[in-house]
């Protein structure tokens, strides 16, 4: 059968044709917007993560070189997208359709992004980089089930034991054998009672009392002691008791905090209230899982740069080696040599998950072997700690959004 059209229907099927092509062409840029924008995303994002990455690793190669340390900072991404649509009609090439229009349509997408990247320098540098990290951010990795061998080993300067009523220091510095060798037994023996799920880590509570005379407080006093302390008052003795809940630092024990008498938690409060801001206080006590071997003291924590610089010095000028246990301590997971496992070659290394070249060398993260998942997870906490010691990073151009839960 055989269709024969006017010249005013060929005009509106074109008219037609070329209304679908600039439908069509809306829909497809439509479809492009948020793929487009999905694709950014995940590429800034991963191109982000893999600069901070080789900056660690940089800057491990520049301790290891006796060089000065820096970081950059990605301070502010903008990116701004342009979208185009173009649509029209062109007559047709051959036949009886060359008198008819045929429809064109097309779109393109252009991007311009804006990229601001900031020197860690001046006093941001001091604050980042050369301030230890304190008590809290070691705990709220912890409480993220990260191995605390791991982050023992990764962030504490040194270890200090309390006996007899002194104080005895040992260096996490493998140059420093006797230093050293203590640390480490001490830090697999509080990792094996992590790994019997037998570790605490809670602040501790205690609630002091107080009694004063009732006649030595006047109206305005009343009023002020309810907002600080929880009172009651003894018709009796014509007295009011206070009662205000301290909370002290966090102790590390191999025993519920709870078995404790309130005497026993007001001297260990007052006790850990005489550290340092970076100290991490532990308490091993007889009659618990790892209790054989009784130990009490603190781990002082550094900085950032000093992580580094332990990290540089342990390829060739201060390497780490194998500690046995004591013989004291329970049945644990793993002793890692190497708190992380660095490679250090001529050539780029085969089947390192990030390798970089600096002074004519390449380095990498051994992620090959047996040790690969704890080199790994070592790496990426190394990334969190840097990440934690972000004060406030100069944003160019972009007011702040606060988010709260």
């Amino acid at each position: 059968m055989v269709v024969h059209m006017t010249m005013g229907q060929r005009s509106k099927s074109s008219a037609r044709f070329i209304l679908a092509g600039i439908l069509c062409s809306l829909a497809v840029t439509g479809c492009l917007s948020p793929i487009t924008l999905n694709r950014a995303v995940t590429a800034y994002d991963q191109a982000v993560t893999d600069a901070i990455s080789k900056q660690l690793l940089i800057n491990i190669a520049r301790a290891h070189q006796h060089q000065p340390i820096h970081f950059t900072g990605v301070s502010n991404i903008a990116a701004t997208f342009d979208f185009r649509v173009s649509a029209g009609a062109t007559p047709a090439l051959t036949g009886e359709a060359s008198r008819a229009l045929m429809p064109i349509f097309g779109g393109s997408v252009a991007e311009n992004p804006t990229i601001s990247i900031v020197p860690i320098e001046g006093e941001e540098f001091t604050k980042r980089l050369l301030t230890p990290f304190q008590e809290t951010k070691f705990l709220l990795l912890l409480r993220q089930r990260y191995d605390i061998d791991l982050m023992l080993r990764l962030m504490t300067q040194e270890l200090r034991i309390r006996q007899d009523g002194q104080e005895v220091t040992y260096r996490n510095t493998p140059a420093d054998r006797t230093g050293y060798e203590m640390f480490r037994r001490v830090v697999t023996h509080i990792s094996a009672i992590q790994d019997a799920n037998q570790l605490h880590a809670e602040p501790l509570v205690y609630n002091r009392t107080w009694t004063i005379p009732a006649n030595a407080v006047t109206a305005e006093g009343f009023q002020a002691l309810q907002k600080e302390y929880l009172v009651t008052y003894s018709q009796k003795d014509n007295t009011y008791t206070l009662r205000k809940q301290i909370t002290g630092r966090t102790l590390i024990t191999n025993y519920d905090h709870d078995t404790l008498s309130p005497e026993e938690r007001a001297r260990l409060i007052d006790e850990t209230e005489e550290g340092h801001l970076n100290d991490v206080s532990f308490d091993i006590r007889p009659g618990h899982v790892g209790g054989e071997y009784p130990l009490k003291g603190d781990f002082r924590l550094r900085s950032f740069n000093t992580i580094l610089n332990f990290l540089g010095r342990s390829l060739e000028e201060d390497p780490e080696y194998h500690v046995e246990s004591d013989p004291r301590t329970p049945a644990f997971y793993e002793n890692p040599d190497h708190t992380m496992e660095l490679v250090l070659s001529d050539g780029a290394p085969s089947g390192a998950d990030l390798s970089i070249k600096s002074h004519g060398k390449y380095y990498a993260v051994n992620t090959t072997g047996p040790m690969a998942r704890w080199n790994r997870e070592a790496f990426q906490l190394l990334y969190l700690l840097f990440q934690m010691t972000v004060t406030d990073v100069p944003r160019v151009g972009v007011p702040s959004i606060t988010i709260a839960k």
